[in-house]
């Protein structure tokens, strides 16, 4: 199996292109697209929905992304084991989120071109290097004649949440396709908090009562918090799009306090 991460865009004809490659080299290949969908040269996006997914697959899924805004130039292009699964992407913090949960047991710097499609493309690398490579890797390639040992791989600077006991100071990660705002603050940073007050949340300039189960436990239009899928604290506007509605971005500020709140605010 081998999954499909761009920012091309969904439809695209390069993400045919891919896969043609794919194909031509093992037409048995089972091709899933996990998303093209990540926003242009956004990297931290991409990095987001890799850590989030694939720990989902199947052991030996191999992974291939490419959020690329560097393409072409002397950034490089890896193959990289992380738990029970292969990943082929640029080396530019793609895999850095995901690398956290599974430090790399294998990196290998892709850079034996008898292994790539040729011509070769400076502009379009996941075409002509990635694809052929995850192709050759699903018959069973080793992924050590694929070229160098490398020691890491380039991380981003990820915010880090500030914990005190009472109070959380996170910020949002992402925006997802409903407009919700997905934040770095986890579930598990609520545990020993006080169960006799309700958690006031304020991301930027807006502000809400208590952290939900569900969209569908407030009426539409109003500000919620909740925790997602991801396991991580979210605000959305129910049936709306929070990020348009309040122009908030990644990077906002969200903070999440205990206190017993006046008898007139609603959640």
């Amino acid at each position: 199996m081998i999954t499909l991460t761009t920012d091309f865009g969904e439809g695209s004809h390069y993400v045919a292109a891919v896969k043609g490659v794919i194909l031509s080299i093992n037409p048995a290949a089972v091709l899933v697209d996990l998303t093209h969908a990540i926003r242009p040269h956004d990297i931290r996006h991409g990095a987001i929905v890799l850590a989030d997914v694939a720990p989902y697959f199947p052991p030996e899924t191999i992974h291939l992304a490419v959020v690329d805004p560097g393409v072409g130039t002397d950034r490089p292009l890896v193959y990289a084991r992380m738990g029970a699964q292969h990943f082929l992407a640029p080396d530019n913090g793609l895999l850095s989120l995901l690398a956290r949960r599974w430090p790399p047991s294998r990196i290998i710097r892709l850079d034996k071109p008898k292994y790539w499609l040729q011509p070769t493309s400076a502009t379009f690398q996941g075409r002509d290097i990635l694809a052929p490579v995850a192709a050759r890797l699903s018959l069973g390639f080793e992924p050590d004649r694929l070229g160098s040992p490398q020691k890491r791989l380039v991380d981003f600077h990820w915010p880090e949440v500030r914990l005190s006991p009472d109070k959380i100071v996170g910020s949002v990660l992402m925006v997802d396709s409903f407009g919700n705002l997905i934040t770095n603050i986890t579930a598990k940073m609520f545990s020993k908090r006080p169960t006799d007050h309700r958690a006031h949340v304020i991301c930027g300039t807006r502000e809400t009562w208590g952290i939900h189960r569900t969209y569908g436990e407030m009426p539409p239009g109003n500000f919620i918090a909740l925790v997602g899928s991801s396991g991580r604290l979210e605000l959305a506007v129910v049936e709306g799009n929070a990020a348009a509605r309040f122009n908030i971005q990644p990077g906002t500020p969200v903070t999440v306090t205990w206190e017993q709140p006046e008898p007139s605010q609603q959640g």
